[in-house]
């Protein structure tokens, strides 16, 4: 899985995973929405619902917040709305596959502001099914390392129905089929193992070096600036920057 982590590495050493807080609630704020349309209100029977609010908490996401998101989802009080899980797909230069989950509560909108992004960083946005193909979707539960041995995560990781575990420099990944993320973490949650983080990914297939600094620089512009985009909850990429070329990037 080099292209996960090698994506991984870049959004970290580039700061894309600085968001700020207010934007982190935003999107944690139409996941507990989400989650509460599709499965119902109480967390204790719909375990997407109870996954995202445990990570909500762990970034010290108030109660209230909580609580108004789950309402909107559900349709209770003068706060209620409906949004959309839309993904959409693309290329940025390079020829780099990008992919791009939203959460809209107008489709029109969103689709041309994500159009207007792409073009305005060199890429284009692509038909359904034209990227898509090249990646998989997973489930990713991420664990810090300072909490447990690696060969006892693995062991119970393996036992839990994970696929795969790979080691970063502060924390574990732990990768599972897309239908068993929220059973593998459940097993661990119970194992008594401290789960950092917990969601969706899409892994790419293969990646596409990209050894241009002025290409580099242009993919990461257009992936930073789809994740900023207030209807934008994730960005995927299959991009793999040598990491001597990574270095010389500006932060």
């Amino acid at each position: 899985m080099a292209g996960h982590s090698k994506w991984s590495k870049v959004k970290r050493a580039k700061g894309a995973l600085d968001v700020k807080r207010g934007t982190m609630f935003s999107k944690f704020s139409k996941e507990i929405s989400i989650a509460a349309r599709i499965g119902g209100g109480d967390p204790a029977a719909n375990v997407r619902l109870r996954s995202v609010i445990e990570m909500a908490r762990a970034q010290s996401m108030p109660n209230d917040n909580i609580e108004r998101a789950i309402k909107r989802g559900t349709g209770e009080g003068v706060d209620a709305q409906h949004f959309e899980e839309i993904v959409y797909e693309g290329y940025g230069p390079g020829g780099v596959a990008v992919i791009v989950e939203a959460a809209t509560d107008n489709k029109n909108r969103t689709a041309a502001e994500i159009r207007r992004i792409f073009t305005k960083n060199h890429g284009n946005l692509a038909t359904s099914g034209s990227v898509s193909y090249m990646f998989h979707k997973k489930g990713q539960i991420t664990v810090p390392r300072d909490t447990i041995t690696e060969e006892r995560l693995f062991e119970l990781a393996l036992e839990a129905g994970a696929e795969e575990l790979t080691t970063e420099e502060e924390q574990y990944v732990i990768l599972t089929s897309h239908d068993q993320l929220y059973a593998v973490a459940e097993a661990l949650k119970h194992a008594s193992i401290t789960i950092e983080g917990q969601k969706f990914t899409f892994i790419p297939d293969t990646t596409v070096p990209v050894t241009d600094e002025a290409a580099a620089q242009q993919v990461l512009r257009l992936c930073d600036s789809l994740e900023e985009d207030d209807d934008v909850q994730n960005v995927y990429s299959n991009l793999d920057i040598p990491e001597e070329l990574l270095a010389k990037l500006p932060a």
